[in-house]
């Protein structure tokens, strides 16, 4: 039970550590209205344009009610807009705003100095191990696999 719930507190640990540096660093650049909530949302949205709500929430593991307020939200401070699918005009795609899509070149500086520092902390090698065991481990307590 030890092992587990180290393992819990510091992944907690480390998204607190990284969220909280992205999030700082993107005020720094103008971006004052962000949550920590909203980070996974726009990164996922920034590298899939035109994703259905429901596909950001399996991906992001979010409720269909947490999704549809923190979208509200995105969608009032200006970084998002949903939009009629052209394949299913019941379904709505997401996509960023003119205002999003300059958040997201800021969002993917800030993240590849992040890797850039986390490399020069770990080493390369250390990061992908780092990686492949974390992606191994999901996969295998994800009861969604």
């Amino acid at each position: 039970m030890d092992k587990v719930a180290k393992i819990g507190s510091l992944l907690k640990k480390i998204y607190r550590v990284y969220s909280n540096t992205l999030i700082q660093t993107l005020e720094d650049q103008g971006f004052l209205d962000l949550r920590v909530s909203f980070l996974e949302i726009l990164i996922y949205i920034s590298q899939n344009p035109n994703s259905s709500i429901k596909l950001i929430g399996e991906a992001c593991g979010l409720k269909k009610q947490t999704m549809t307020s923190h979208l509200n939200e995105l969608e009032r401070r200006g970084y998002i807009s949903r939009s009629p699918s052209p394949q299913d005009k019941r379904e709505l795609q997401v996509n960023l705003t003119d205002y999003g899509i300059k958040f997201k070149v800021s969002l993917f500086n800030v993240m590849n100095q992040l890797e850039t520092e986390y490399d020069s902390k770990l080493g390369e090698v250390e990061m992908e191990r780092i990686s492949f065991s974390l992606e191994n481990f999901y996969q295998k307590i994800d009861s969604r696999s």
